[in-house]
């Protein structure tokens, strides 16, 4: 197993998600910045002493093809989207995520600039999502968010591929979802109804008994219980995120697991039901507003990139010539000529 990515490590108050996705002729300048992300992560990090500074990145199905010649990781996909009877979860554009953590938000700042100038005339950043930590890790609805996620061997069962998939073993599946939460609607309701939609207490955070948790509840419809009675669980790192001035108020949801089937079996729940429930009732208070699917290689493999698709990585056949590498190293029938210089194209927040 290669050495994973810190996707094992605590939550920090500071946290940006960047979403990008690589514009026609950009996949060279992107592999060059995959291959040197860890290097910028420690420079940066040795200049803010404390700040505990961390980059996972990871790599949408799409952008895999365009990218990478030989093996890919047995479970990428596209995120399929779910849209039930009353709520719907986008799928929404992502070559690449930039999961950035700190203690301090200069870190995490310094080191998203950097991303944004070698990306610049190569991708296009689709998000960029800034999240903090809230009172005693709750979210913006007042609940203490990720009690139930595993710890030890559970989190590294739940988290990381094992043999499984021997070629790309430490590995993660993750999906992300940018939430905004209708909070005008939320505070109407008695702390007891609250209560009642999520299946936690809001002041002590337990969990309420199963003679008083709803069916529909968050906590119920996101326990997933196997044939042989064992729990299925899946690593999350949400985050708040915010803005007073927009009004705009939400929760980034990001859950990283072995396989990706796990977190899509909850969405499905989420939006499409169970069969005792139509939904999660939480998602008449919060909106899906993105979701994109990636894969998280490990540090090994971010430090040694396997051969770009447009490299000759195979003996010519029987009657015929390889293809040469193109000019510069460019992809093959690129016609934008694009050498990384420019200003990057930004899209307006979700």
């Amino acid at each position: 197993m290669g050495e994973p990515q810190p996707i094992l490590e605590p939550l920090t108050p500071a946290a940006i998600f960047v979403v990008v996705t690589i514009d026609e002729g950009g996949e060279e300048t992107v592999r060059n910045l995959l291959a040197d992300i860890n290097g910028l992560r420690r420079s940066i990090g040795f200049r803010v002493p404390g700040a505990g500074l961390t980059c996972i990145t990871s790599i949408g199905s799409a952008a895999w093809d365009r990218l990478f010649a030989g093996h890919k990781p047995a479970e990428l996909h596209d995120f399929p989207g779910f849209t039930g009877a009353r709520h719907t979860a986008p799928a929404t554009p992502g070559d690449v995520l930039f999961h950035l953590k700190a203690e301090s938000h200069d870190a995490c700042f310094e080191l998203a600039m950097t991303i944004a100038d070698r990306l610049a005339g190569a991708a296009t950043i689709v998000d960029e999502t800034v999240g903090f930590r809230y009172f005693e890790q709750r979210d913006l609805l007042g609940f203490v968010d990720g009690t139930e996620n595993p710890e030890g061997r559970a989190a590294t069962a739940a988290a990381l591929i094992g043999d499984e998939d021997p070629n790309f073993a430490g590995g993660s599946y993750v999906i992300v979802q940018k939430y905004t939460h209708r909070l005008a609607d939320w505070r109407a309701l008695p702390v007891e109804e609250q209560q009642q939609v999520i299946g936690r207490t809001k002041l002590a955070d337990v969990e309420l008994s199963d003679d008083d948790k709803p069916a529909n509840s968050h906590v119920a419809i996101n326990t997933l219980i196997d044939p042989d009675g064992s729990q299925l669980q899946i690593l999350r790192a949400n985050m708040p995120f915010g803005s007073v001035a927009d009004g705009e108020f939400g929760t980034y949801y990001i859950a990283y697991a072995a396989t990706p089937s796990v977190t899509e079996r909850m969405l499905s729940r989420m939006f499409l039901g169970t069969d005792r429930a139509a939904y999660d009732r939480i998602l008449d208070f919060s909106v899906a507003v993105t979701g994109t699917s990636f894969f998280t290689p490990t540090i090994d493999f971010l430090d040694n990139l396997p051969s770009a698709p447009w490299e000759p990585t195979q003996l010519a056949p029987p009657g015929g010539e390889a293809d040469p590498p193109s000019p510069s190293g460019t992809p093959p029938n690129s016609t934008t000529g694009a050498l990384g210089i420019g200003t990057l194209k930004r899209s307006s927040r979700s």
